[in-house]
């Protein structure tokens, strides 16, 4: 139960060993440790580890443990908008055709129109935030060296400090790995590293990719088989993250890896820990696969489908990221009834979609009542968008509800969320298989069960059970397909930026979306986005840093 996790950050009062921590390449770096507490203090038994690995695990839901209303562990960016989820969403999808934002908030129009510079305070609030969680983890990791903990620790106790320092390598190279993907190479800091002592050293993409996948690689064996607890990571969890590095290998150091992506794919999905949610739907999904997305979603048959969830609750993690952002930031304020279908959200009105994504399930034409994937708000807002500072514009997407499978609001008075955030998903590693086959690298035979599966349940049949109507042929299964059908599946979790920068279609002509580069058509633009900049902070206090090309 998430329950468990949430005891450890509600105990820890920020008290902890991270005093002195550096995110990133500063002495300073956008952070206020204001810490009472010494490692001799915290560190004295398992619950004591317990309560900080909580920390480092709510380092991607929270801003802060202090509250949700603009406290937060970095100054240079509030409360409200500086969650690690809520800033690597954006990047992730505010850049793409998945979603558009309405908001006049300082650098926010820059996402979607691909015209931002190194001065943009939301990009140094993504790179800001992995880095300090990079450094919360890398002090954790400090701490729990076989020494202090065979000093600190008896008996069974020893291992299971031993299994917290291996969840904490996995999210320190899942930052890293988010440094790799949106900025390229960065600075280099790990536990070895005296805190304060020298500036970091910068390494170059090939570097941190390699330190990620040797990382990973070491944890598909030092990782608990499979989680003792809902929320915490196993050895699936990170086979599932070295097959999204690989599956974007290519991209990050130019060797393509597609066949390693489908083989430890496959290995998680074979071990069938965890397997695709499947059957009864509960009155509020409109098919097993809305279970993923739901309030309950860490109870009902989703718990199983999630590899890895980000956790959320309406009154243990109060905050205005995460999936609080994705729910009430793309509901309407003046719509009663969306509210009430999202699960008592008061509606923000931000957050659209375009009509690139619309088309994906609805062609011109064709069936609009089949694949119920596609959930989007139509009432009162038009497709097309001619203004992106209009909410009205663009089409709402109800992907993420605050609702029970049965169909009860849980947002209550406080409108905070209690959708867990889907980080890993067992279709996911379905396609990553998929799209290995479709470049050479797999069975094809075996990829299209996989993808047949996903579209039968997507269409509310049984997908153990052939469906015309669901059923994709071999020859349908094309790599564009495989990336239309990513879209359809894991639309708003994050992925779209690096999908599209994976098969040529971001910066380039060769797909346009509504307003790409600022214009109401789209248009190409320049390479150099493929990459966010060194936030230019960062490249003043540290001479050994190299901004990215063009900027």
């Amino acid at each position: 139960m998430k329950n468990v996790l949430f005891r450890g950050l509600i105990t820890l009062s920020m008290g902890t060993a991270l005093t002195g921590l550096s995110t990133s390449c500063t002495k300073d770096l956008d952070q206020t440790p204001k810490y009472e507490l010494t490692p001799d203090k915290v560190y004295v038994d398992l619950a004591g580890y317990k309560k900080v690995l909580g920390k480092l695990y709510g380092g991607f839901a929270l801003t802060s443990i202090n509250g949700a209303n603009g406290a937060s562990d970095l100054t240079a960016i509030d409360g409200g908008t500086g969650d690690y989820l809520r800033q690597l969403w954006s990047a992730q999808e505010l850049t793409t055709d998945e979603a558009v934002v309405a908001w006049p908030d300082p650098g926010i129009q820059d996402w979607h129109k691909m015209n931002w510079d190194a001065n943009n305070p939301l990009i140094g609030g993504i790179y800001n935030r992995a880095y300090y969680e990079i450094g919360i983890c890398n002090e954790f990791i400090r701490e729990s060296t076989d020494d202090k903990l065979s000093s600190r620790l008896t008996g069974a106790d020893v291992d299971q400090g031993k299994s917290f320092r291996a969840e904490a390598r996995f999210l320190r190279a899942v930052s890293y790995m988010h440094v790799v993907d949106l900025f390229g190479g960065g600075p280099f800091v790990t536990e070895t590293d005296l805190v304060g002592a020298a500036i970091p050293v910068y390494n170059t993409r090939q570097q941190l990719y390699s330190y990620v996948e040797s990382e990973l690689l070491a944890l598909t064996t030092a990782l608990p088989e499979y989680r003792s607890e809902y929320g915490r990571v196993d050895r699936n969890a990170a086979k599932g993250m070295l097959a999204r590095l690989y599956l974007n290998a290519e991209v990050y150091n130019g060797t393509p890896k597609y066949a390693e992506a489908a083989k430890l794919a496959k290995e998680v999905i074979d071990a069938r820990k965890y397997t695709l949610t499947n059957g009864t739907a509960g009155t509020a999904a409109s098919s097993a696969y809305g279970l993923n997305f739901l309030a309950d979603n860490n109870t009902n048959a989703a718990s199983s489908e999630l590899i890895w969830p980000v956790l959320f609750d309406v009154t243990r993690t109060q905050t205005y990221g995460g999936t609080t952002f994705l729910v009430n930031g793309s509901t309407s304020g003046s719509s009663a009834n969306w509210q009430a279908y999202v699960g008592e959200s008061t509606g923000w009105g931000g957050l659209r979609t375009t009509s690139a994504l619309f088309n994906k399930f609805f062609l011109q034409g064709g069936d609009t009542t089949v694949d119920r994937r596609g959930r989007f708000w139509q009432a009162g807002q038009t497709k097309e968008i001619n203004d992106l500072s209009q909410f009205t514009q663009g089409l709402g997407v109800t992907k993420y509800r605050n609702v029970t499978s049965a169909g009860v609001g849980v947002g209550g008075t406080l409108n905070f969320s209690g959708v867990d955030f889907p980080m890993l998903r067992v279709s996911d590693m379905m396609l990553i298989y998929a799209e290995a086959a479709t470049r050479g690298a797999a069975d094809r035979a075996t990829a299209l069960t996989y993808v047949n599966q996903i579209r039968r349940r997507a269409f509310g049949f049984d997908i153990s059970s052939a469906s015309a109507r669901a059923d994709v042929s071999d020859a349908q299964m094309t790599s564009q397909f495989i990336l239309d059908e990513r879209a359809r599946e894991l639309h708003w979790e994050g992925l779209r930026r690096s999908d599209l920068i994976r098969f040529g279609q971001f910066t380039e002509s060769t797909y346009l979306w509504p307003w790409k580069g600022g214009v109401a058509a789209g248009r190409t633009v320049d390479n150099k986005y493929k990459l966010f900049p060194i936030p230019l902070s960062d490249l003043t206090a540290n001479p050994n840093l190299k901004q990215n090309t063009g900027y």
